[in-house]
């Protein structure tokens, strides 16, 4: 099973042997440079066979595993053995694998501690309906609405002349989003089905913004907010500017405490003209937002201390994918004043991925 590269295990009286998933992520591999660096040993399971976790120092072992997606129990039999072998005190899942692990979740409790939220409560906040509905009854400010089971509903939506966004109940990073469509055409590549239907949500103009927080209990424990200025179509952020964003925090608090929500929990947002925010949907696990926290390790006792103070991210540049601004130039850097701006963002930020101290 384990493709195993072995690092040096660091000294520490409170050092914790921590499992993650998802090796094949930049967030994971930030995550797991900022439990090494609080002193923490960490692992990686994975199914894809070169993760972007296997050449880091900061990972004590890497581990191939089945893919969750089509083998969920030889998944999570795979984590129970790692746990019980490297005696492992905490899992944290990263990517789509958390709702396999909360599958599992009981098993896997019985051999080390799970930091994730069960199957129904996942599931109720990546339903991109189920989330608003949510929202909506906490009192929190979401878009108008609806659930949408064949293209006749969508049309009928069209037709009042408002403008829509159209996207699957269970997608990621902007897939298959179609925003304001003109005519009916523009939604032939929209697959409705009544056991998978879309959400049309009311367009919402302003600035796009993301957090990413954890919560014990109700109760965040961090939190980071940052604009998606640098995207790569529909959603993927490619660069990475921690802000201040006190309306963005006040719903995120007033959310968790009201779902008494524990784990990893992200939101995209639109800021309108009065900075206050709007809700779009819900991410409950790990996202690039991790990325704000660079420069501040102490994130991670967030994880396990579920009464420390907040921790939010410290100054420090802008984290960016190098490979991702590049891709980004090619496809919309049109006019110099863009190419000026590019440029000042590309030569002031910091490589998530390639590091000198952690090829």
């Amino acid at each position: 099973m384990p493709w195993a590269s072995s690092q040096s295990k660091p000294s520490n009286a409170t050092m914790r042997r921590i499992l993650l998933t998802g090796g094949r992520a930049p967030a994971t591999l930030e995550l797991a440079r900022l439990l090494q660096a609080a002193g923490h040993a960490v692992f990686v399971a994975e199914s894809m066979p070169w993760p972007l976790t296997r050449f880091s120092r900061a990972v004590t072992a890497n581990f191939r595993v089945p893919p969750p997606r089509f083998a969920p129990a030889a998944f999570i039999e795979a984590l129970i053995e790692i746990a019980r072998r490297e005696q492992i005190d905490w899992l944290i899942p990263t990517c789509e694998e958390i709702y396999t692990v909360a599958l599992g979740r009981e098993r896997l409790a019985g051999y080390c501690s799970v930091f994730a939220a069960d199957l129904v409560t996942l599931h109720g906040l990546h339903h991109k309906g189920c989330f608003v509905e949510l929202a909506r009854q906490l009192g929190l400010a979401v878009p108008e609405s609806r659930l949408v089971y064949n293209r006749a509903e969508a049309e009928t939506l069209l037709a009042t002349g408002r403008e829509w966004v159209f996207k699957p109940v269970y997608s990621r990073a902007g897939s298959q989003t179609i925003i304001r469509p003109r005519r009916p055409t523009e939604l032939m590549r929209a697959d409705f089905r009544l056991d998978r239907p879309w959400l049309a949500q009311a367009f919402v103009a302003g600035r796009q913004l993301c957090t990413y927080s954890l919560a014990h209990q109700g109760r965040l424990t961090a939190h980071a907010a940052y604009a998606t200025e640098f995207c790569l179509g529909a959603g993927s952020t490619v660069r990475f500017a921690s802000l201040e964003h006190p309306a963005a925090r006040a719903w995120v608090e007033q959310f968790v405490a009201g779902c008494r929500f524990t784990g990893q929990i992200a939101f995209d947002f639109i800021e309108q003209a009065d900075q206050q925010v709007i809700a779009l949907e819900c991410n409950p696990r790990l996202t690039s937002g991790i990325h704000l926290f660079h420069q501040t390790p102490v994130v991670v006792e967030a994880f396990f201390e579920p009464n420390r103070p907040l921790v939010t991210p410290g100054d420090g540049p802008a984290s960016q994918l190098g490979l991702g601004m590049l891709f980004y130039a090619v496809g919309r850097v049109r006019s110099p004043e863009e190419a000026r701006r590019w440029w000042q963002a590309l030569s002031s930020g910091r490589e998530i991925v390639f590091q000198g101290s952690d090829p």
